[in-house]
């Protein structure tokens, strides 16, 4: 039903809260980049409209560092819509300070904790192999 696929890797090592907060963030930053992926807001019985969600599903994953890494690769490689989420980003606490620590990370060796990826679906499925549904 859809061309395009999308993909949340957050890292098995965070506790669940982090776990938590990576996906929401990361899915934010797929919706900014991808608009279309938004649906129509919800109205209920009465009338009173909600707000809108993803318009198609989205697939959340758990991998290690190296499985993030590896993701993080490939989808690179393959032009995808990446949104990503650094450990330090943790230690901050507004916007800018968070790009300003994902701008000081070795871009050749992210210490990530979570990765969402959006594109054509078999381009995310290569970026994803190997990697197990979240649990």
């Amino acid at each position: 039903m859809f061309d395009t696929k999308v993909a949340i890797v957050v890292r098995n090592d965070l506790a669940t809260w982090q776990r938590l907060n990576v996906v929401a963030f990361l899915s934010t930053g797929i919706a900014a980049a991808a608009p279309e992926v938004m649906g129509e807001p919800y109205v209920d019985g009465a009338g009173r409209q909600y707000g809108n969600l993803f318009g198609q599903p989205m697939m959340i994953f758990e991998a290690d560092l190296a499985g993030l890494q590896k993701a993080h690769r490939v989808g690179l490689e393959r032009e995808l819509t990446l949104s990503p989420y650094v450990f330090a980003m943790f230690s901050t606490g507004h916007d800018a300070a968070n790009r300003a620590v994902f701008l000081a990370e070795d871009p050749a060796n992210l210490n990530l904790v979570g990765l969402a990826l959006r594109g054509p679906k078999k381009a995310v499925d290569k970026a994803i192999k190997g990697l197990a549904l979240h649990g």
